[in-house]
C-alpha cells in the first residue's frame, strides 16, 4: 500500500541498525531545548555513529523544536556532513510535518522509504503522527501495516514515534491513543519480534504478549523516569543500537555519549 510503497533492500542475512530520535533542533544553531545546545548533541551522535559499522540510520521523530523549514535543512546537512546521508531512512513524531520532511531531505539525497527487507527481516516505519500532540493511527495505516506483516513470513520489527505502553509518566497524556489497537494487531502475528519507539526521552523495556517493545532515549534532553512532574535531566545524547540475526533473532542495546 502507499505508506510501504517504497523499500529498500539488502541482500544480507544479518543487519546492524541503528536508531536515534527526538532531536528537536532548531533553525538557529545555537538553538537550546532545556538549556541543552540540541544541534551539538545531534552532531556528536552523528560523529560517533560514523565510527561504527550500520547497515543504516533510522530517526524516529520529533526532528525539530522551533517547527521551521530552516530547522529540516539544518539536520539534513549535519546527516550530509557526518557522510551519513545514503544510510538515513525516518519517520515523523509529532513536532514534524511530512510534507516539510519530504520537500527538504529529497534535496540532500535522503531516502523516503518506510520499508527496509533483508534475506531474513523486513523493518516498517511507520506513521503514528496525529492532529495533537498525542500519537494516533488511523485505520488505513493500521490495515497498512497488516497487509505489510501478511505478505512476508520473514521476521519483522516495528518502529514507531509515539509510546503505547504507559511509562507511569507526564508524557503518557500525550501517548499513542489507540495504542491498544497497534499492540493487537502485532500480537497477531508471530513474525513481529519488536516494537521500538521514541517520544518519552529515556530508554524503557517491556515484553507484551511474546514480543518486546523498546524506547530509545532522545539525542537531546532526557526525561525523568517514575515521576509524574515533567522533570528534563542532562544524561548526554544516546542511541539505541540493533542487530538483526540470520535466524530471526536480535541484539538490541542504548549506547550513552557520555559512557562510550
Amino acid at each position: 500500500m502507499a505508506w510501504f510503497k517504497q523499500k529498500a533492500h539488502f541482500d544480507k542475512d544479518q543487519l546492524t541498525l541503528i536508531h536515534i530520535t527526538d532531536s528537536h533542533v532548531f533553525a538557529d544553531l545555537n538553538g537550546e531545548y532545556f538549556n541543552v545546545n540540541t544541534a551539538n548533541y545531534l552532531r556528536a551522535t552523528l560523529a560517533h555513529i560514523k565510527l561504527i559499522d550500520c547497515d543504516a540510520i533510522i530517526f524516529g521523530g520529533d526532528l525539530t523544536q522551533d517547527h521551521s523549514e530552516e530547522s529540516y535543512h539544518l539536520f539534513a546537512q549535519q546527516v550530509v556532513d557526518a557522510g551519513l546521508a545514503d544510510k538515513l531512512f525516518w519517520l515523523p513524531g509529532n513536532h514534524d510535518e511530512l510534507d516539510v520532511y519530504n520537500r527538504v531531505f529529497t534535496q540532500y539525497g535522503i531516502a523516503s522509504c518506510k520499508a527496509i527487507h533483508s534475506n531474513n527481516w523486513q523493518v516498517l516505519l511507520t506513521n503514528s503522527k496525529g492532529p495533537t500532540p498525542a500519537g494516533l493511527m488511523t485505520k488505513a495505516h493500521l490495515n497498512e501495516i497488516m497487509s505489510e506483516l501478511k505478505s512476508s513470513a520473514k521476521a519483522s520489527l516495528v518502529l514507531t514515534h509515539h509510546h503505547p505502553i504507559a511509562i507511569d509518566g507526564y508524557l503518557d497524556k500525550h501517548m499513542l491513543e489507540n495504542g491498544d489497537e497497534l499492540l493487537g494487531l502485532l500480537s497477531r502475528h508471530s513474525n513481529v519480534k519488536a516494537l521500538i519507539h521514541g517520544h518519552v526521552h529515556n530508554e524503557y523495556s517491556w515484553i507484551f504478549d511474546g514480543f518486546a517493545v523498546f524506547a530509545t532515549p532522545a539525542t537531546s534532553i532526557q526525561f525523568e523516569k517514575n515521576t509524574p512532574d515533567w522533570q528534563q535531566v542532562d544524561l548526554g545524547p544516546a542511541f539505541r543500537m540493533i542487530r538483526l540475526q540470520d535466524e530471526g533473532s536480535f541484539h538490541t542495546q542504548v549506547v550513552w555519549l557520555n559512557n562510550a
